[in-house]
């Protein structure tokens, strides 16, 4: 019997995050807007991310701007965004008001998928944000964070899975941020899910290792009901297998999506020329089979080398590379996705420029020593633990039972620049930015 596989579009999230530092402009989008929409996408993922920040920091874009403009063109594929938790766009944990306006105006605004993850998969941390998607009208897709561990396995993602279907999840998807899950072990997760679970599953892989398109064809073979691509100007490298390449791949097998290979053809033509117009901004695209020995995501990798850059020190690049597992391990094995990739990362560097391990501490690792980030997914040395923060209290509850409501602080601070509910909003999850932009679109007499 055959069974049709969804495509979720990454072209206008992840896709251009991973390959040109997230610096498409809405009007690129649009232009497009229409046409995306006629493909029969499963859904497009066009916010959340680094999308938030970047339209602050460096297009002069109001977020909520582009995702209401993006709704009005949009009208018949689901738009999707990503959101960390109870980190929502940012790196630290926002109170529980916060997070349940953000998942409200969101939906507001035209989001009808919100992907919720957390970087140690803690639980604790997504069930507010999956909870206030739910009760705002959305679909609440739960999302583990894949990695390879000694405290990793097959039955650990399973037991993940029952605990968000649990939860009132509407469908789980598989993060595989550092291209490692290989073909098999893909097609035994999903076959576990599909049979211990009753949700719908989905799965998100980046190209970097070289193995996701083969990764996806086994995953579908298993019952796999979803897979991510990107349109081929935006697809390979640290992003996701190509839309063009699955769909044709598909289209020979009892899965096929039904997508119009030419109209595919049409819209990367488009996008095409996005490209070529930012050539400041556009990653090289090449696959590093490195990360199944180091498991740093691309994006970690680019960062890592700027670092050393910054400190003249690019020949300290492999001694960094080895670094890396050695810190991992030491904090139980975090998946290396946002925001424990740049704590484990930085950490890593700190160690290998000043010579001696740990003789700098960032105050992130500290923090999340102290259990400020979550529940480590392994057991961490207490010696270690107490080397790096002393007898400082190590917290159990869920970190955010500890913060104050935050809405009402932030629109007392902003009153004079808020035109709408969404500013307070904006100016919690990046003041600076969010303050800047406010000043500029103040003097240009622009609501």
């Amino acid at each position: 019997m055959s069974r049709k596989t969804g495509i979720t579009e990454t072209i206008l999230r992840d896709a251009h995050q991973s390959l040109m530092a997230t610096r498409m402009k809405t009007d690129d989008m649009l232009s497009i807007a229409e046409r995306l929409d006629d493909v029969g996408y499963h859904s497009l993922e066009m916010w959340g991310g680094a999308t938030f920040d970047s339209c602050l920091r460096y297009l002069n874009e109001d977020p909520w701007t582009r995702l209401r403009r993006l709704k009005a063109y949009i009208k018949k594929t689901p738009l999707q965004m990503l959101l960390r938790g109870q980190n929502l766009l940012g790196y630290w944990h926002y109170p529980d008001d916060v997070v349940k306006k953000f998942c409200q105006k969101a939906i507001e605004n035209g989001i009808d998928i919100i992907r919720i993850f957390d970087a140690l998969n803690d639980t604790r941390n997504i069930e507010v944000a999956l909870r206030a998607t739910k009760d705002a009208g959305g679909h609440a897709q739960a999302c583990i964070s894949f990695t390879l561990s000694p405290v990793h396995d097959t039955d650990s993602y399973v037991r993940l899975a029952k605990e968000f279907e649990k939860m009132g999840a509407d469908s789980i998807c598989i993060k595989d941020m550092a291209g490692l899950l290989s073909p098999t072990r893909a097609a035994e997760i999903v076959r576990r899910f599909k049979e211990e679970t009753k949700l719908p599953v989905q799965l998100h892989c980046h190209y970097t290792s070289g193995m996701a398109p083969m990764t996806y064809l086994k995953a579908i073979e298993a019952g796999c009901d979803v897979i991510d691509t990107a349109l081929s100007p935006f697809a390979f490298g640290s992003s996701q297998p190509a839309t063009e390449v699955m769909v044709a791949v598909l289209k020979e097998t009892e899965f096929d999506t039904g997508i119009d290979l030419g109209l595919l053809h049409e819209l990367a033509a488009h996008f095409e020329k996005v490209k070529n117009a930012n050539p400041d901004h556009v990653a090289p695209i090449k696959m590093t089979p490195e990360v199944l020995t180091y498991q740093i995501p691309g994006g970690m990798l680019s960062n890592l080398r700027s670092q050393l850059a910054a400190q003249g020190m690019l020949d300290k690049w492999d001694a960094v590379l080895e670094e890396v597992p050695r810190v991992r391990e030491e904090c139980g094995y975090p998946p290396l996705v946002t925001p424990m990739s740049q704590i484990v990362g930085t950490q890593a560097v700190l160690n290998v420029v000043t010579g001696e391990r740990y003789a700098i501490k960032s105050k992130e690792l500290k923090d999340y020593l102290k259990g400020r980030y979550g529940r480590p997914p392994g057991p961490i040395d207490e010696e270690f633990r107490r080397s790096i923060i002393g007898d400082e209290e190590v917290i159990t509850v869920r970190p955010a039972d500890l913060l104050e409501p935050g809405l009402e602080k932030a629109e007392q601070e902003i009153k004079q620049y808020i035109t709408k509910e969404e500013d307070i909003l904006t100016y919690i999850l990046f003041p600076e930015q969010a303050l800047a932009f406010f000043k500029r679109r103040q003097e240009a007499g622009c609501a």
